[in-house]
């Protein structure tokens, strides 16, 4: 089975947007978090986080199916190439999200470029960023006017946890990486 380093190697071949880049390391970090607290395999299911929009700049039209024969030939699980096929339901596929990474998968999606979002416009970044700053935002269809909100929405109901727990939890995942995706405190402070 590939590693992350493949599949870090693979997104890099495939996707050269840094913002695009960021957003699949922080989805990957939210899947993450959930594997971990649902006593899964943080490695299998931050693949599917990972890789989830990889062909989503080469291919918008196709996405995600022009990225499934490619993760089917380098050797990911089917439940990683079925969560990525799931997390374009029902817009670009019919395979609904069932299982756990799938639902999780799904639910983290929009919701973590909106918890992105949120840092870059806080001075404290992600350091003490709480879900009804979120929440907030949320509300506001103006702000990341990018955000599926009704996506968020679905995400909420196939995951089945309260709003404000859900988008804890994706805090804390992107919070392990923020470093990496630059929305500490510090680098608000850096970009001023």
């Amino acid at each position: 089975m590939p590693d992350r380093t493949d599949a870090v190697a693979l997104l890099e071949e495939w996707v050269e947007s840094e913002a695009l880049r960021k957003h699949m390391y922080a989805v990957e970090a939210a899947v993450r978090h959930y594997a971990v607290k649902m006593g899964e395999d943080p490695d299998v299911w931050g693949l599917a986080g990972l890789l989830h929009d990889l062909d989503w700049e080469k291919f918008p039209q196709e996405h995600p199916h022009r990225a499934i024969p490619v993760l089917e030939e380098r050797g990911y699980p089917a439940e990683v190439v079925r969560a990525v096929v799931a997390h374009a339901y029902p817009d670009r596929g019919d395979v609904a999200p069932e299982s756990a990474l799938e639902r999780v998968l799904y639910a983290c999606d929009e919701l973590s470029g909106l918890v992105y979002a949120c840092c870059l416009v806080r001075p404290s970044g992600i350091d003490d960023l709480k879900p009804r700053s979120v929440v907030k935002k949320l509300k506001d269809r103006s702000f990341a006017a990018g955000v599926h909100r009704d996506q968020v929405a679905r995400g909420l109901e196939l995951i089945g946890l309260e709003r404000n727990e859900h988008i804890q939890n994706v805090i804390d995942g992107l919070r392990s990486v923020g470093e990496q995706l630059q929305i500490r405190g510090v680098d608000q402070a850096a970009r001023s």
